[in-house]
């Protein structure tokens, strides 16, 4: 209970955060593409369809938070919360796209530099960068940037936004004092290769929820031994630990007992074995008692096998 309690504050922090977050990166989208289409840059333009990604992104972000709070039923047990993570990939996905366009627009302007007003350019990346700096202080002051998938993805895309405007600062800087156009589209691919990692990076780890892969944060040799070694516990088996949504995560198994023990040292075994498991980020359990008689494999993880007609069959 206290955890969901503590589950719940993150996330109202993580979705006023968020939304102050859009509000700011959408005003300022707004400016720096009127910006790049008054000094006619090519690379203000650019920066602000990258902004445009980042306000699109912390939107889904936003709706994903609202569609998670959405209350479990018959349809959907765990409620809408795995929508974070699905929203985390779609951000992750997004940023390798625009790695991917940032990449095939710096062809085109290696092989013919386009003329840019570099005084204007300039003082518009200059305020980009400090509306990006302010943005990634709010998220990292008050949201959960670390363990939440969903706000990981939206920070990455404001700091990939900041890369892009330093970036852009730098290039302004070389074409005004050099005359070097080639600083533009150069600029533009350090940053593409950054945010294709921030990208790569996002997509994987909503991927691994997606695919119930054991949380990072848990060490399931140490479950085990948690488990086995609580007084009353003969053996574990079909354990299973994934994550619902970024700090929420599950766990199920079978222990085996004696055969003589009674309903209340059942009870109270659970509650021993909760409480020790509570403290290694286990914060949703299902642990099945059975006795040596009801025992079909003592594998620490059962090799299931889907057949046909939905049943699974125990090796």
């Amino acid at each position: 209970m206290g955890h969901n309690h503590g589950h719940d504050h993150t996330h109202g922090a993580n979705k006023k955060v968020l939304l102050i977050s859009f509000i700011i990166i959408t005003l300022y989208m707004t400016v720096e593409a009127i910006g790049g289409l008054l000094t006619n840059s090519l690379a203000l333009l650019a920066d602000a369809g990258h902004m445009l990604s980042d306000s699109i992104s912390l939107g889904i972000a936003l709706i994903a938070f609202s569609l998670a709070e959405k209350a479990a039923n018959y349809s959907k047990t765990y409620g809408y919360k795995r929508f974070e993570i699905l929203a985390a990939v779609l951000n992750g996905v997004t940023l390798i796209i625009i790695a991917i366009y940032i990449f095939y627009e710096a062809i085109g302007r290696f092989r013919n530099p386009p003329e840019v007003a570099s005084t204007g350019m300039l003082i518009i990346a200059i305020i980009g960068l400090l509306v990006n700096i302010i943005v990634a202080w709010i998220m990292m002051r008050g949201g959960d940037v670390e363990e939440n998938l969903n706000m990981r993805g939206a920070y990455l895309h404001v700091i990939s936004d900041m890369l892009g405007s330093i970036g852009a600062i730098i290039a302004a800087l070389l074409i005004l004092f050099f005359g070097w156009g080639w600083a533009d589209p150069l600029a533009s691919v350090i940053v593409a290769v950054l945010v294709l990692r921030s990208g790569y990076l996002v997509t994987k780890s909503g991927l691994h929820v997606l695919m119930e892969g054991t949380p990072h944060n848990v060490d399931v040799e140490e479950v085990i031994n948690i488990i086995k070694n609580t007084k009353g516990i003969q053996g574990v088996h079909d354990l299973h630990v994934w994550s619902i949504t970024s700090g929420l995560n599950a766990l199920s198994c079978h222990a085996v007992v004696a055969n003589e023990m009674t309903i209340a040292e059942s009870e109270q075994l659970l509650r021993q074995i909760e409480h020790d498991l509570e403290h290694n980020n286990i914060h949703h359990m299902t642990i099945q008692l059975e006795t040596s008689d009801h025992l079909h494999d003592n594998s620490i993880l059962c090799k299931v096998e889907a057949e046909p007609s939905g049943h699974q069959h125990h090796h």
